[in-house]
């Protein structure tokens, strides 16, 4: 017979466990959110504030920001949607939008929870797709059949997610996205090795049971399915987002003729190489046509 004292022992511990894997599902579900401040008048941006509604109801705000290039049948520059990264917001990506504003058309959205939109908690990327929908829905209204779509991590996720089954998606630029939600999980837990294997899994039930975010949606699996053109950068380094994760695009990706891939040996999660800009406008135009 089991003593009384090792019983009490065993239940503290998994009581201890389930309460731990519910408050992680918590604080991944509903970050604590940065907002740089920024808007397009920081970077002289002739800019129109834009609301968004998606299909299930969420509030998303957004810039439209205006190119004065026009082509050569004189025709609007092309546009390109800019997604930020997890736990950020739309003014993050200002500088990469000033950069991309003579040549094109930028869109730059939160993400339902983040910045102005609205949404009571992050779905990691599942419902996100419906936010990037919104926003391809609202550049078609305005003309633009076919669009560019640049993601920084969680935002890049999102873009290979929603470019696997929308064919309005021209271009896709994932700059050091995930390639798995469960795999990037167990790499938050790695000095954990054993506990993790029951934790994720754990934290994935309860984002689930209690706030119906379906974390079985992959970025490596759906890259299988993307026939647009897609670049995937990312750097060895990373000490967020760890490099096998590009790895594994890679090679959901080797069907894609169209796929390209620059991976710098050094960099941080959110440091562009020198060259990121000419790279992203040098695809960006080589591939969104109207």
């Amino acid at each position: 017979m089991i003593p009384k004292k090792i019983i009490l022992y065993i239940s503290i511990f998994v009581a201890s466990f389930i309460g731990i894997s519910l408050w992680s599902a918590w604080l991944v579900t509903h970050p604590v959110r940065i907002e740089s401040g920024l808007t397009p008048k920081n970077y002289n941006l002739p800019f129109e504030e834009v609301a968004l509604a998606t299909k299930d109801g969420v509030s998303i705000a957004g810039w439209f920001i205006f190119s004065s290039v026009k082509t050569s049948e004189d025709k609007p520059a092309p546009a390109i949607i800019l997604l930020h990264g997890y736990p950020a917001e739309k003014g993050d990506m200002l500088f990469v939008a000033s950069s991309l504003q003579p040549n094109f058309n930028i869109f730059l959205i939160d993400f339902r929870y983040f910045g102005k939109s609205g949404g009571s908690f992050t779905t990691l990327g599942t419902n996100e797709r419906l936010d990037l929908e919104a926003a391809i829905d609202f550049l078609e209204s305005r003309g633009f059949k076919k669009v560019g779509v640049l993601g920084f991590s969680f935002g890049g996720a999102t873009a290979i997610l929603q470019a696997a089954y929308d064919p309005r998606i021209a271009a896709v630029v994932s700059y050091a996205s995930f390639a798995d939600l469960t795999l990037l999980g167990k790499d938050a837990y790695s000095h954990l090795p054993i506990i993790r294997e029951a934790l994720v899994p754990l934290m994935k039930f309860w984002t689930k049971i209690f706030w119906n975010v379906d974390t079985a949606y992959s970025p490596q699996d759906a890259a299988q399915y993307v026939q647009t053109p897609i670049l995937i950068i990312h750097t060895k380094t990373d000490e967020q987002i760890p490099f096998h994760h590009a790895e594994l695009l890679r090679d959901a990706l080797i069907h894609n003729k169209q796929a390209e891939f620059y991976l710098p040996e050094t960099g941080l999660h959110g440091e562009l190489p020198v060259d990121f800009d000419e790279r992203v406008k040098y695809f960006f135009e080589k591939y969104i046509k109207e």
